[in-house]
């Protein structure tokens, strides 16, 4: 009879029963190995270029130049700024003698979500308490992944670096070294004036939009003062000069009425006037006017 293959249930269950505590019958707990805790990275808005993991491989990505690191394999995939595990002893001094007790002191990591202005998220992370002190200080992720000297690159690890190429994709950071090579005279790439005009004007309707809406406000907040009584409000063309607007409308009554009285006393001179000439007899050689002169058409007098 042919021997039944061993399946994987199998295979764990012969390893329990081999592990049974004698004479209690019960089994030993089984550890399992520990996997590293890897991060979901959010999406990064209008782009398609995703958060690079930290354990998979990317070959668009440059090569780390300093490599991973040897000691301390967890440092790879976290932002740890060349922190270690360090060994030492713990002495404890007695009267007659001291005993040493070897000991180690780990970093004092954190999982943390960092805000990244340049993508626009937060991204998921382990990181040092000592890093995020450089953080704060640098300004933020950004500056702090874009540092140029090599302390910085060689305190960035692995992980840094994929980070680092990931912010300088966006187009505010390449906008940014447009700049910086235009102002120091180097050659520009292709691209970059495309770069800057698209930056320019985004900033420029940016501004608009920011004066628009504050204008807005402005507008909502008197229209509530006077709806509630707080604030009032003067009405006429007075208003846009810094004149109140109440004597704006005195001003402009004693003008109408000064109008009108003007057309009055006008129109009462032509009555007397026209009563005057009806009195009056026509001299000779002169044409008594007559209401039959206005109802003759003009004859059109033909050329010769």
């Amino acid at each position: 009879m042919a021997p039944a293959l061993a399946t994987p249930r199998l295979l764990a269950a012969r390893i329990v029963t081999n592990l049974i505590r004698p004479g209690t019958g019960t089994a030993l707990r089984v550890s399992k190995p520990s996997t590293p805790r890897l991060y979901h990275q959010p999406a990064v808005p209008e782009s398609s270029i995703p958060i690079p993991s930290a354990t998979a491989r990317h070959p668009e990505i440059p090569p780390y130049p300093h490599g991973p690191h040897q000691v301390y394999h967890q440092s790879n995939t976290g932002l740890y700024g060349r922190q270690r595990i360090r060994f030492g002893n713990t002495v404890a001094v007695s009267a007659k003698h001291a005993t040493k007790t070897r000991r180690a002191w780990r970093p004092n990591v954190h999982h943390k979500r960092l805000w990244s202005a340049a993508l626009g998220v937060f991204v998921r992370t382990r990181v040092t308490t000592r890093v995020l002190r450089t953080i704060d200080k640098a300004g933020g992720l950004d500056n702090y992944l874009l540092g140029t000297k090599a302390a910085r690159l060689r305190e960035l690890g692995p992980w840094g670096w994929r980070l680092r190429w990931r912010v300088m994709q966006t187009d505010s950071v390449r906008e940014r070294f447009a700049r910086e090579r235009r102002a120091l005279g180097v050659r520009p790439r292709e691209g970059d004036e495309e770069l800057i005009a698209r930056a320019d004007l985004e900033r420029a309707e940016r501004e608009m939009g920011a004066a628009e809406f504050r204008s807005g406000e402005e507008l909502v907040e008197r229209m509530d003062a006077m709806l509630t009584g707080e604030e009032e409000f003067p009405i006429g063309e007075g208003v846009d000069d810094g004149v109140d607007g109440t004597v704006a409308m005195e001003a402009e009554a004693q003008a109408a009425a000064g109008s009108e009285a003007k057309e009055t006393d006008k129109s009462q001179a032509s009555d007397g006037a026209e009563a005057e000439g009806q009195g009056t007899p026509h001299t000779e050689g002169e044409t008594p006017f007559r209401d039959e002169d206005f109802m003759k058409e003009e004859t059109p007098t033909k050329a010769p």
